[in-house]
């Protein structure tokens, strides 16, 4: 299971989103949670936007991450997967942003405060226990959409 935990920031570093995956080990607490992201902010924070490559090797981790707009996405992997996972989930964030731009009619950092449940059910439909499991945009919208009938 490479994938340990999804991510959604802003530029000031609040996070939005959090998901983690690593089910083998005990679940972080509260403030372990919380210097998480502090670490990671700093870390995006200090690179130039455009002049960086989007992956980071950082303690026993590589941070794969997208800014769109005003929102950072990250995905954390273990550091011993292999290069090709780093453009897997890549391009698993980049899927996982058209999603929730048909879903939220141009996602903005307001409909992922707002919209949690939604985002939520996104990110479980796309990942299962860190594996990406469906990658077909289509097939993500229509079981959401299904989602939304049963409410």
């Amino acid at each position: 299971m490479p994938l340990q935990f999804l991510l959604c920031m802003n530029l000031q570093g609040k996070p939005r989103l959090m998901k983690h995956f690593n089910l083998t080990t005990p679940p972080l607490s509260h403030s372990s949670k919380h210097q998480l992201q502090v670490e990671i902010y700093r870390l995006l924070s200090s690179r130039e936007h455009k002049q960086h490559s989007n992956f980071i090797e950082w303690k026993d981790l590589k941070i794969i991450y997208k800014r769109y707009a005003g929102l950072y996405f990250i995905c954390a992997i273990d550091l011993d997967g292999s290069q090709d996972e780093e453009l897997i989930y890549l391009s698993t964030i980049h899927l996982l942003v058209e999603i929730l731009d048909e879903v939220f009619e141009n996602v903005c950092e307001l409909d992922l405060i707002f919209g949690g449940e939604k985002c939520y059910a996104v990110i479980d439909e796309v990942f299962s226990a860190g594996e990406v499991m469906e990658c077909s945009k289509a097939k993500v919208l229509q079981r959401v959409k299904e989602i939304e009938l049963l409410d």
